[in-house]
């Protein structure tokens, strides 16, 4: 369109959590900055979208903690330095969902079982291999693993028996909706709190973590498990003023996300702030908004 900034943001692919994030968050940055044309892209997911931002070939991506933390660390792989952040999503647990009518009551249960880990470039497997890994297990060698094309392939396998459990988290993320949606309901299997314990001793940037209740049909306690939070990340190289429009658009509409999308009432420029792995990784764009409010003081630190 002629006089807008059009952003192309990677999400993920069909019936996953991120396209579900990704419409209204665009929809909402529109609507705040007319200037601003956010267009969300379905890909492969986390895993895709962080070369594609290396390579310039996205403007901004979602991807999740874990896959965030690997590229910056430069865990196998070179470290990146094209990547910055405009904003934290929301917290994610991960955890399985079984049918309610399951007899698997703990994750040794689902052990040499069917299992769908998610779509195979999504984030998501990402968690599950370091969670497991804190436990001793891996995902591939002590599970028969389901691997997809995309995440909304996942609920059929497990709602007609064909797969004992899905993987995944968030707040209601679609797959988990669609399986507790089902005729027999559904129940949750997350990491007991001496292996959260394990888990987090073992991969420290995981943090334990609470689903709230309510978050999906039939589900009335919390569910405590370990998480991080994913982010839409930019190539650093998008100017300064994009990063800057895009944070003031979402500061001004974060009333306006969260009545959009449940989960994304934790997409604020504070949460962010907290979640950052380094306050340098920050888009320099999204700082200056930062100051400009008041939520960063200085590059001295942060306001309490």
């Amino acid at each position: 369109m002629t006089g807008k900034t059009v952003v192309v943001l990677g999400t993920a692919t069909p019936g996953g959590g991120f396209p579900a994030y990704g419409a209204p968050y665009a929809e909402t940055i529109n609507e705040m900055d007319p200037t601003l044309s956010v267009e969300p892209r379905n890909t492969k997911g986390s895993t895709e979208n962080v070369p594609l931002l290396e390579q310039d070939k996205l403007d901004i991506g979602l991807a999740t903690g874990e896959v965030t933390y690997e590229a910056i660390a430069g865990i196998g792989r070179a470290k990146a330095t094209n990547l910055r952040i405009i904003n934290a999503t929301y917290s994610q647990a991960g955890m399985f969902m079984v049918r309610a009518d399951s007899a698997n009551r703990s994750i040794l249960d689902l052990k040499g079982k069917r299992v769908v880990w998610g779509a195979g470039t999504s984030g998501f497997i990402v968690l599950a291999r370091y969670v497991m890994d804190g436990l001793g297990l891996d995902i591939r060698k002590d599970f028969e693993a389901i691997l997809l094309e995309k995440a909304g392939d996942g609920p059929p396998l497990v709602l007609d028996g064909h797969a004992a459990a899905m993987w995944g988290g968030g707040v209601g993320w679609p797959p988990f909706t669609a399986i507790a949606k089902g005729p027999a309901g559904a129940r949750f299997i997350a990491p007991r709190p001496d292996e959260i314990e394990r888990i987090t001793a073992k991969h420290s940037f995981l943090k334990p973590n609470t689903l709230p209740a309510g978050s999906y049909p039939g589900q009335d306690q919390p569910i405590r498990s370990v998480g991080s939070w994913p982010f839409v990340l930019a190539r650093a190289s998008l100017p300064e003023d994009v990063a800057y429009r895009l944070a003031r658009a979402l500061h001004r509409g974060e009333a306006t996300l969260g009545k959009r999308l449940e989960q994304a009432r934790e997409s604020t420029l504070a949460n962010t702030l907290a979640a950052a792995p380094r306050q340098d990784l920050i888009h320099p764009g999204v700082l200056r908004y930062m100051r400009e409010i008041g939520l960063v003081r200085s590059s001295e630190g942060v306001m309490k």
